[in-house]
């Protein structure tokens, strides 16, 4: 686009992309702020203002005008499930950001009503009943009346599903089905399952009725995939850890990214971890991959990271702050040992799902072990994920062994639940972000999306600034709390370091690759509740537009259509943008309207059942009452 004083004047080595009249966050200490930047092969070849890019402007340049506009580097999340999460995207219906169960379930009813035979609707994860209205879970009795006919599952966190009565009969739960360990069937008093189940303490249950539904499959995992890439550049991610997890097998799994990267048609960088899915067949896994391939094995776009985050389910705690803390299995570092060794002795980085820091604790008593054979430090990345309770003495080992830390906003979701369990005193140092930057630790930041929180990265941003759940309620206080660089950097430049990218990733400066978002607010400006509700108007993954919205609409790579036709995300979308935060009067005066629509509709019901007269409710002032 033609703009004043900038005109094409480069002949040989033109820039590809040049973007202007911007308010840029480079990431760079040694030039923190810019206004303009080129591109040129993917990579940043200038920073600076208009005069410094405007010699690299030639005939076929792409010129943008950020009007202004905030611009940081993008936004890489250090723990996302990106591969499950892309095989499952446009089958489930997303509650994430929706504001009221109200709402939720007009979306589940208008989608029951569109799912063909032998669908299910499946609403799974990035939603917290404390982000109603109305401060609960739906009921199995709503489900049904929605979807009388249609299964449905709704997921709630790592804690419960609730299915409809055709869900039952289409995952085979009867009386007679036995409760799975660690699960449980919630019965009525005539035996028959109720529609709930219950992780206690495993989600094993849900996970595994959840696998029950139909899958994608052929053409249209790729479209599935592509267009839940498209909606993480939405929120200005251009890269993601993808941490693995059960019933993500490899290669099976993964052959989808693979496909996609080899056609140059990934909008998302990521960096993979492998998991063995197989208790007893862990070392014979690992074994396995390490003797064929190391990591950093691949490309800019796609490559091996390492082993995690389970290593033997053995070791793995669980994250159900509704359940006590799990006690883990006597003798189980036998195994876990042989696996460490293994990985350290083939260069192999590693990444461990740990809750608690009574996991912790016994891990790195394994990792001591093998410190005294020179295995520890040995120049290989592994890390701790999750770490909610973890010790400053465990952190102090940590620092000692070379490890680092992955951190995620779950408690954005289950902060309220970890309350009930442990206490504000508890929850106000869960996890220890201060402490971890205190002791030099690399700390990345992550969602875990998409099964309980949302991928959204600004709810995580607003988290990690706050201390606030998406409930409003306060965890941490601002002992305990980052400032917004900070929480940036952990998004940006740490991620990076724990792919061993950071030379190249997440900050713009020559010579770094050209991603990038140009932010629909100011992220350094605005009140701390905005946040939540940034989005990106223009996201550049190695120099190519891969999301453009607003001004920019249309700038980007078309996508093939949506498919299934029915899908979810054809109709309504994935993140439902919520309102914009309001003030105290106004939040009140929202509070109430709800109350009054759930008055009318428990009016509805006493009415339908004969305990009230059918009155419709008219205005009444007894003022006018002669």
């Amino acid at each position: 686009m033609p703009v004043g004083g900038l005109v094409p004047q480069a002949t040989d080595d033109a820039a590809e992309l040049v973007v202007r009249n911007a308010r840029i966050h480079t990431g760079d200490p040694s030039r923190p702020h810019a206004e303009a930047l080129a591109v040129r092969d993917g990579v940043i070849t200038v920073v600076g203002d208009d005069k410094d890019v405007a010699p690299h402007i030639g005939a076929a340049t792409k010129v943008i005008d950020a009007l202004g506009r905030r611009m940081v580097p993008g936004l890489n999340d250090a723990h996302l499930h990106v591969i499950r999460g892309g095989l499952n995207y446009v089958l489930e219906l997303r509650w994430d950001g929706v504001p009221t169960l109200r709402q939720g379930l007009a979306m589940l009813r208008e989608q029951a009503a569109r799912t063909p035979k032998g669908q299910w609707v499946r609403v799974v994860g990035g939603w917290s009943a404390e982000q109603f209205a109305e401060r609960r879970l739906p009921t199995v009795a709503e489900l049904n009346a929605a979807a009388p006919d249609t299964p449905v599952f709704v997921l709630h966190l790592y804690q419960s599903a609730v299915l409809n009565r055709a869900a039952l009969k289409a995952a085979g739960f009867d009386r007679d089905t036995p409760d799975p360990k660690g699960g449980q069937i919630v019965r009525g008093r005539d035996g028959e399952p109720t529609g709930m189940l219950l992780a206690a303490p495993s989600a094993l249950i849900l996970y595994s009725t959840l696998a029950k539904a139909p899958a994608l499959e052929g053409g249209d995992r790729k479209t599935s995939t592509r267009h839940f890439l498209r909606e993480l550049n939405r929120f200005g991610l251009t890269s993601a850890i993808d941490a693995a997890g059960g019933f993500q097998n490899f290669p099976d799994n993964y052959a989808t990214v693979i496909e996609l990267a080899e056609a140059g048609q990934l909008s998302l960088r990521i960096a993979y971890h492998l998991f063995p899915q197989t208790p007893g067949q862990e070392i014979d896994d690992l074994t396995r991959w390490t003797e064929t391939a190391r990591p950093e094995d691949g490309d800019e776009w796609l490559r091996l990271n390492g082993a995690g985050e389970n290593l033997t389910w053995a070791a793995a705690d669980f994250e159900n702050f509704t359940q006590p803390r799990p006690e883990l299995a006597a003798g189980y570092e036998a195994e876990f040992e042989k696996a460490v060794r293994l990985l350290m002795e083939s260069g192999w980085g590693f990444r461990l799902h740990a809750t608690y820091d009574e996991t912790i604790r016994r891990d790195l008593a394994v990792f001591e072990k093998l410190a005294a054979e020179g295995l520890f430090p040995a120049g290989n990345r592994w890390l701790f994920d999750h770490a909610e309770t973890v010790s400053a003495e465990s952190l102090d080992r940590i620092a000692a062994l070379g490890g680092a830390m992955s951190v995620q906003n779950r408690l954005s979701f289950q902060g309220e639940a970890f309350v009930r369990r442990y206490g504000p005193g508890r929850a106000a140092d869960a996890p220890p972000i201060r402490a971890m930057l205190d002791r030099g630790l690399t700390v990345g930041a992550g969602t875990d999306a998409t099964r309980v929180s949302t991928y959204n990265p600004w709810v995580a941003l607003h988290w990690l600034v706050s201390g606030r759940t998406v409930g409003d309620l306060a965890l941490r206080p601002p002992a305990n709390r980052v400032d917004r660089q900070t929480a940036l950097d952990m998004f940006t430049r740490a991620g990076a370091a724990l792919t061993g990218e950071d030379d190249v990733k997440g900050v713009l400066r020559p010579g770094s690759y050209a991603d990038l978002a140009i932010l629909s607010g100011d992220y350094f400006t605005v009140p701390e509740p905005e946040i939540a509700h940034i989005e990106s108007l223009l996201t550049v993954t190695g120099g190519r537009i891969v999301y453009a919205a607003g001004e920019y609409e249309g700038l980007d790579e078309e996508l093939p259509p949506v498919s299934p036709a029915w899908s979810p995300v054809a109709h309504f979308g994935g993140y439902q943008a919520s309102r914009r935060a309001a003030g105290a009067g106004a939040r009140q005066a929202a509070s109430l309207g709800e109350v009054v629509a759930e008055s009318e509709q428990h009016r509805q019901w006493r009415a339908a059942r004969g305990l009230t007269p059918d009155i419709a409710t008219t205005p009444f002032d007894p003022c006018f009452v002669l």
